[in-house]
């Protein structure tokens, strides 16, 4: 995916191209709709402008550009890096691939992990910790449907968590802030949902499956790739600068790492591990992303909402911090040492 940047009436136009075709066009951070007049000529409202695109010599790397049918203008396409063969996270993702290509697979992964988890603790937690990871990730895959990204659904990792995958790329910022956060927002309605079941039935089982919800869930929230809360944190800093995004995802890690330490979290450990090789290849690829970065807006709103649902979790495990049930005051002690 290749990036094109006009500036048209003091805005950023961008046009994402794909091989030998315009995939988007956006306005800023808006996506504008795209007409076809031929097979080589598109054209595309700006609102108070038309702009027509030609291309028909895409194949030398060559678009034409007229505003307002002036005459054409020609912008040179830049060349994409053409991808390392043999690089063993093209294979790992490729045998992922495969690895989820039948649906009896999705399927034993999640019985696996209940087996898992109820071989640790007990049959009633590991439902309870099933479906808490199930919903969460729905709500990513919601989300990617939500842009028209083709999903390939999810799966359950046994003691790891879950896995939330899509066919397409992600092609600005804010798609992924969305996306991350999509998660724990669902995973907040289904703690509410078992606050309202548990003063409706009085079972403790439902006030469990709030705080367990709200606990994973705000886990997921801490600023450390790859968790959702990593994402975040990412798009809004490498969306002001690539230094201010290194710093701030090393930053996130400083944090993972202490927070390992202090509570012994070895899968936090395997977690930052990934996080690093992500925020390296985030670096080295900062100049030749094509994802369109979060204006200032966009960085204040995806920042709000990253606090709005940390805070209806802290809300949600709060409630429960005077309860007589040592297992659903727990996660209020953990988070007041």
């Amino acid at each position: 995916m290749i990036r094109i940047e006009l500036p048209i009436d003091g805005m950023t136009i961008s046009v994402m191209i794909n091989r030998r075709s315009v995939v988007q066009v956006y306005k800023e951070q808006q996506s504008m709709p795209i007409d076809e007049l031929s097979e080589h000529q598109l054209e595309v409202d700006l609102g108070h402008r038309k702009l027509h695109l030609n291309t028909e010599q895409l194949d030398e790397n060559l678009l034409a550009v007229s505003l307002d049918q002036s005459p054409w203008s020609w912008v040179e396409v830049p060349t994409a890096r053409q991808e390392r063969k043999g690089n063993w996270l093209g294979l790992a993702a490729l045998g992922f691939k495969l690895f989820k290509s039948a649906k009896v697979i999705k399927a034993a992964l999640i019985g696996a992990s209940v087996a898992g988890y109820a071989w640790l603790f007990s049959w009633q937690f590991a439902l309870m910790l099933v479906a808490c990871l199930v919903v969460h990730e729905y709500g990513h895959v919601r989300a990617m449907k939500y842009f028209g990204l083709k999903t390939k659904g999810f799966y359950l990792i046994p003691f790891v968590g879950g896995l939330a995958m899509s066919e397409e790329k992600m092609t600005t910022r804010w798609q992924d802030v969305i996306i991350s956060l999509m998660g724990p927002a669902f995973g907040l309605f289904t703690s509410v949902l078992g606050v309202v079941l548990y003063y409706t039935t009085g079972s403790e089982i439902f006030a469990g499956v709030a705080v367990l919800s709200a606990l994973l869930n705000l886990f997921n929230l801490l600023p450390i790739l790859p968790l959702d809360g990593g994402h975040v944190l990412k798009s809004i800093s490498f969306s002001m600068r690539s230094w201010v995004g290194l710093l701030a995802c090393l930053g996130g890690l400083a944090l993972g790492l202490w927070v390992s330490y202090e509570f012994g979290l070895m899968l936090l450990a395997f977690f930052i591990f990934i996080g690093s090789i992500e925020i390296l290849l985030e670096w080295r690829t900062r100049h030749e992303t094509h994802l369109l970065p979060l204006d200032r807006y966009g960085q204040i709103v995806s920042a709000a909402l990253y606090i709005l649902v940390a805070v209806g979790h802290i809300a949600v495990m709060w409630h429960f911090a005077d309860s007589d049930n040592v297992i659903l005051s727990l996660p209020v002690k953990v988070l007041s040492s």
